[in-house]
């Protein structure tokens, strides 16, 4: 595919050119089938129960917002409890309005990513209040550092959206920070970004914002859409009103929302996959159901999150073999519904280590079997969740390239195939300095950023590095190199003077 080049970005024609050498920038694509590890009747079994906890369960809602929307669709609402009951003809309804695709512009047109079908997209870490790295060590999360995870956001091509703040700057006050996080998003990235969706008045910051550096209109955003946001159910059953609000803002504006309830197997669901997916599924569709009740049309994500605990600690667990299992029949799912699929690649190591590595593949696989469209935390996670770490951060650009490459269809043209090549070299001979290896030794194999292939001498001449090692030097690289994308100066200043007033606004009491 072509190499859509901006800033500092470098993709396979500049291997000489001394940077890092990377792919370059482009929409992923899965273009094999869905994986199917649960059999059509299994699917029916976990749809029916699904039905069975939306109309016999409910969903406890707080907000009477929230609460009013569902009356007037005639659901069951109990007022006393919040407790919000709906059946299957609810759920069949906002299906039927729903996108199965959409498409999600930055202030970059060329880096529009899509949703739905078979498009692929990895995100940054997002949420974490720690950050780690192997010069600096631990420490709480902090804007030098999150800019710089914006700026490593934007080096490399892999990336494809920035998450929900990606880690908590601290030192920042808690109810206006996310005025920070954005502008760094819009000026030191020209990537699409997860907006803050806790409350209303965040959401529309975030839709604000976007709409500025895009140079439109609101009416306009909401036919093109730009920010994307996450609404987290709080298993089990518990949907509260900064969610319903945040939600309700940004179908408003014709917005994407992607509906993950946070289902751990043993802890907000009960113990066994089935039963988690079964509960996962019917808090998706509840959500889902709530945004088409305010605006039909809405583009809205199936999420996925479901995991299980270490039992003897209760400690989340992710890159499991069960987290795996999730991930695939999660896509499972959304295709069920005709739901574009978000889930997660995340691991459960304290260190950029085996672990860290092994987990995030397994983890990684399920999202690809299963269909992702989107792999939230794809860069940077690492301690459950709880720390951006520079280090794994270039670990998994490698295994996203990897996962990018081993997704790119095999050539069975017939110079691929090779017959004239292998008639050319007798038996027992080299292919070598054969003509048809010297035309395509520069692009035959996937060419890494982080795997040393030298064999065991020349690696201990050049110093003997490790992988995490070698990760360090790298991210450095990437700041080095690193070029803030040219924006308007019209546009920086309205930003600008949005975020100023709306501190303002914040500080005076105002949402």
């Amino acid at each position: 595919m072509a190499d859509r080049r901006t800033g500092g970005r470098r993709g396979k024609s500049a291997r000489s050119g001394g940077g890092i050498e990377q792919l370059p920038w482009e929409q992923v694509r899965n273009p094999y089938p869905g994986f199917e590890l649960a059999s059509p009747e299994q699917m029916e079994r976990l749809h029916a129960t699904s039905m069975r906890v939306l109309s016999e369960l409910g969903i406890r809602v707080i907000g009477d917002n929230v609460l009013d929307l569902f009356a007037q669709a005639g659901a069951l609402v109990d007022r006393d409890t919040g407790i919000v009951r709906i059946d299957e003809s609810l759920v069949n309804a906002a299906l039927a309005t729903v996108p199965r695709t959409f498409t999600l512009t930055s202030r970059n047109p060329a880096k529009r990513i899509e949703m739905g079908g078979n498009a692929l997209n990895f995100g940054l870490v997002a949420g974490p209040p720690n950050v780690h790295d192997r010069v600096n060590g631990r420490r709480s999360g902090n804007y030098g550092d999150y800019c710089n995870f914006i700026r490593l956001a934007h080096h490399f091509n892999a990336i494809h959206i920035i998450g929900n703040q990606v880690m908590a700057p601290v030192e920042m006050p808690a109810n206006s920070r996310h005025l920070d996080t954005y502008l760094a998003n819009l000026t030191l990235s020209d990537l699409s970004f997860h907006c803050t969706a806790i409350g209303r008045g965040r959401a529309l910051d975030g839709i604000e914002m976007m709409a500025i550096a895009r140079g439109q209109t609101l009416e306009q955003m909401a036919a093109d859409p730009g920010v994307i946001t996450i609404i987290s159910v709080n298993s089990p059953r518990l949907f509260d009103d900064a969610m319903g609000d945040g939600l309700i803002a940004m179908a408003e504006h014709g917005q994407p929302v992607t509906i993950t309830p946070f289902t751990l197997m043993g802890a907000m669901t009960p113990v066994t996959l089935a039963a988690a997916l079964a509960q996962q599924n019917a808090e998706a569709l509840f959500g889902v159901v709530l945004t088409q009740l305010v605006r039909p049309g809405t583009p809205v994500m199936y999420g996925s999150f479901t995991s299980n605990v270490y039992m003897r600690s209760g400690a989340p667990a992710f890159g499991t073999p069960e987290n795996t299992k999730a991930n695939i029949i999660g896509g499972q799912l959304a295709r069920r519904y005709g739901l574009p699929y978000r889930t997660s690649n995340s691991n459960a190591s304290n260190a950029v280590d085996l672990q860290a590595a092994y987990e995030t593949m397994m983890a990684t696989w399920g999202a690809v079997l299963g269909g992702a469209n989107i792999i939230y935390h794809a860069a940077g996670w690492l301690e459950g969740g709880l720390t951006a770490s520079y280090e794994k951060f270039i670990l998994d650009v490698e295994i996203m390239q990897n996962m990018m490459e081993f997704l790119r269809p095999v050539d069975f043209s017939d110079g691929a195939l090779g017959f004239d090549a292998m008639a050319a070299v007798p038996p027992g001979g080299h292919f070598f300095g054969a003509a048809h290896t010297m035309e395509r030794y520069e692009t035959a194999f996937y060419r890494p950023i982080l795997s040393d292939w030298q064999n065991f001498e020349n690696w201990e001449a050049a110093g003997a590095a490790d992988a995490a090692e070698r990760a360090t030097r790298i991210w450095q690289q990437a700041l080095r190199e690193y070029e803030e994308p040219a924006m308007d100066p019209g546009v920086r200043e309205a930003l600008d003077a949005y975020v100023a007033r709306r501190k303002e606004e914040i500080g005076a009491g105002e949402p």
